[in-house]
């Protein structure tokens, strides 16, 4: 099962031993965890040392390394130079791809996304008719914005009539920023998998984001996290305490329902960010976007 890997506490040092990631304090091993198991690794403290043949294993295996800053927003992603032994071809269909596409392409994520927000809200008891109303409403490149008009409708109900987002605040936010970056991560390695160049973005258009693709691409995922937090929020607190992390780090194993079956959220990224390199090369769209789960199973997150 894909593992994230979460880094907290100054003076540890990682390095690689015989197929795994091991951690050491003053010299003393604490744990080991088998590379070929590991997703990513998030790192927040910063007295962190790592050795370079550590590095390029995880490489090798297309797992991100994730530096966060104290409000545990991702500052740097380590990523591989080489992912899919066809990444030229695809590299080269997706910076040719015509518009058209781009702009279905991102009508079809922000449907998903919005479809998921409704089903987050239904699972809480909370009004879903507005955005399944909105969700219909999304027009090529979503021209009329109905992300935004649905995030007005969704926050307030999911995490209460007075929060805002706001990357830089504590409490709930600290929270989705790290939620966020475990799906970021695993987002990030899909695209680099499926031999994507992740600067170049359906919608997101920051010159800085080098991962512009990772952030549209993780839209419809966003929601499970969201979920997450209200119930670690409502049942522990807000601390982004070692029970919170690994709760939300365990969202990428989570079962969605795409296609015929179910598939676990991280498997379910690398099947996304596929099927949007396959549309490119073929200029025919085709996305692999998942449905919502069980209401249940959305109020059981972060337990």
């Amino acid at each position: 099962m894909d593992q994230v890997i979460d880094i907290s506490t100054d003076g540890r040092h990682l390095s690689r031993e015989r197929g795994f990631l091991k951690v050491s304090e003053d010299g003393v091993e604490i744990g080991r965890t088998p590379l070929d198991q590991i997703a990513a690794v998030i790192v927040h403290a910063h007295g962190t040392t790592w050795s370079t043949s550590l590095l390029t294993e995880l490489a090798d295996r297309g797992a991100p390394v994730v530096l966060c800053a104290a409000n545990h927003a991702p500052k740097s992603v380590l990523m591989p130079l080489e992912g899919h032994h066809a990444q030229g071809a695809r590299m080269r269909a997706q910076l040719s791809a015509k518009a058209p596409l781009v702009k279905r392409a991102w009508q079809q994520v922000i449907r998903a996304k919005i479809a998921m927000q409704a089903a987050a809200l239904n699972a809480y008891g909370e009004p879903d008719a507005p955005l399944l109303m909105m969700r219909r409403k999304v027009t090529s490149g979503d021209s009329t914005n109905q992300e935004a008009q649905a995030a007005r409708h969704y926050w307030p109900r999911m995490m209460g009539q007075t929060f805002r987002r706001d990357t830089d605040a504590g409490d709930e936010n600290a929270l989705l920023n790290y939620g966020y970056t475990v799906l970021r991560a695993a987002t990030a390695r899909a695209v680099v998998a499926a031999g994507l160049q992740p600067t170049i973005a359906l919608f997101h258009t920051n010159r800085s984001n080098a991962f512009a693709l990772a952030d549209d691409l993780m839209e419809p995922f966003r929601p499970l996290v969201d979920c997450a937090v209200r119930s670690i929020v409502t049942k522990r607190g807000s601390a982004v305490d070692t029970p919170a992390k690994q709760a939300l780090a365990r969202l990428i194993a989570l079962d969605l329902p795409l296609g015929d079956g179910t598939t676990p959220v991280s498997v379910a990224l690398t099947k996304l960010a596929t099927s949007l390199g396959q549309s490119f090369a073929s200029g025919t769209l085709t996305l692999a976007l998942p449905s919502p789960p069980d209401p249940l199973v959305l109020r059981g997150l972060g337990t």
